[in-house]
């Protein structure tokens, strides 16, 4: 019975090494393996065509401080897109779209057991371009662009296993709030040339399921 007791009691002690791994250390680095996102939306396109999925191209810094962190996030995107436009079989759209963020904020774990959920609050500047041509049967070709820049708010729910002190495992989902300055730009050749809009808006962007991981740096004892 003894033997019991004491082997419990090292599991509990080392459970609690591993829940503090966040706190213990003054620094963490990370990175999202893997992103299902929904991204702003271009010009007509239907709100089911514009979820992505990419792989490494988030970043994450935190300054760690016990049950709380303040954290620093950088993404980048260039990717190639095709969707319909206006309606289907009217207009496809296909071209290369870039998008880049900086954010910054804090996360909160909700507390000390080796699984940890967490909450996070995130707000910055994101950029949106995109840079195509649209075809159709009813008209030739022509030029496409769109720019969006503007201020993002994302709270963010998580949660965390640490398999090793030193390093967690991380799953999050969040519904980010970007509100842009948007320019779509035509160009349908010479008969008509280059036409522009220019609008303010806001959207909701539903990001379900993003993977990752983050090493912990520079421990405090």
């Amino acid at each position: 019975m003894k033997k019991i007791l004491l082997l419990i009691s090292f599991t509990l002690i080392s459970f609690m090494a591993f829940s503090q791994s966040d706190g213990n250390y003054n620094y963490s680095l990370g990175i999202r393996g893997y992103n299902y996102n929904q991204m702003p939306k271009l010009f007509n396109q239907s709100n089911t065509d514009n979820y992505l999925t990419s792989y490494f191209n988030s970043y994450i810094i935190k300054f760690n401080d016990n049950l709380w962190s303040y954290r620093i996030n950088g993404s980048h995107l260039s990717k190639d897109v095709v969707f319909a436009n206006n309606c289907d079989n009217c207009e496809t759209i296909n071209g290369v779209m870039k998008d880049v963020a900086f954010k910054v904020g804090f996360e909160k774990n909700f507390n000390y057991s080796v699984v940890q959920p967490y909450f996070a609050f995130d707000m910055g500047y994101r950029s949106n371009k995109f840079d195509g041509h649209a075809e159709s049967t009813i008209q030739t070709a022509y030029n496409i662009k769109s720019t969006k820049g503007g201020f993002t708010v994302t709270p963010t729910l998580g949660i965390k296993v640490n398999p090793h002190e030193q390093i967690s495992i991380f799953v999050e989902s969040n519904m980010e709030w970007f509100y842009s300055s948007t320019t779509e730009e035509r160009n349908l050749g010479a008969a008509t040339g280059p036409s522009s809009s220019k609008y303010k808006k806001g959207e909701f962007l539903l990001n379900p399921i993003t993977v990752g991981i983050q090493f912990h740096l520079d421990a405090k004892n």
